[in-house]
């Protein structure tokens, strides 16, 4: 039998194949519909419509894929972080941001993640914005 840490892994690995896969509904499915998604630099937002309308944003703006994801979960499964390598490219120019050109960016990140009835009830993530845009305007 299958312990809640090992669901809540499964859940999450679940969300990250879905994000690299670009499936925005299988990384959706995996979310309660109250979420809360804790944006690096930005605001709060609060359920899975906001949480679907920030996909699309980044869909629009940035081609991304995470790789070396190292996830590590509560015993009781109530919570999850992962750290990973983020690859992408800048697609198109997002308002206060440099200028996109196809640009190529690689850097660490990391997630946080509540958990409750096998759904993801809190997602919060970080990057360093500072070396992103420095990668992005070509100042290093």
């Amino acid at each position: 039998m299958d312990t809640p840490a090992q669901h809540t892994q499964t859940l999450i690995r679940r969300y990250f194949d879905a994000f690299n896969q670009g499936d925005q509904d299988g990384m959706l499915a995996c979310l309660a519909d109250d979420v809360v998604h804790d944006v690096n630099q930005g605001e709060r937002r609060e359920g899975k419509e906001r949480f679907r309308a920030f996909l699309a944003r980044m869909a629009h703006h940035y081609k991304e894929s995470l790789d070396g994801i190292t996830l590590m979960v509560s015993t009781d499964g109530a919570r999850a972080a992962a750290e990973f390598n983020v690859t992408g490219n800048y697609l198109v120019t997002e308002t206060g941001l440099p200028d996109a050109k196809g640009q190529r960016y690689a850097l660490p990140g990391g997630t946080f993640f509540a958990v409750k009835d096998m759904r993801i009830t809190r997602v919060t993530t970080y990057y360093n914005l500072t070396e992103w845009i420095m990668q992005v305007s070509g100042d290093i």
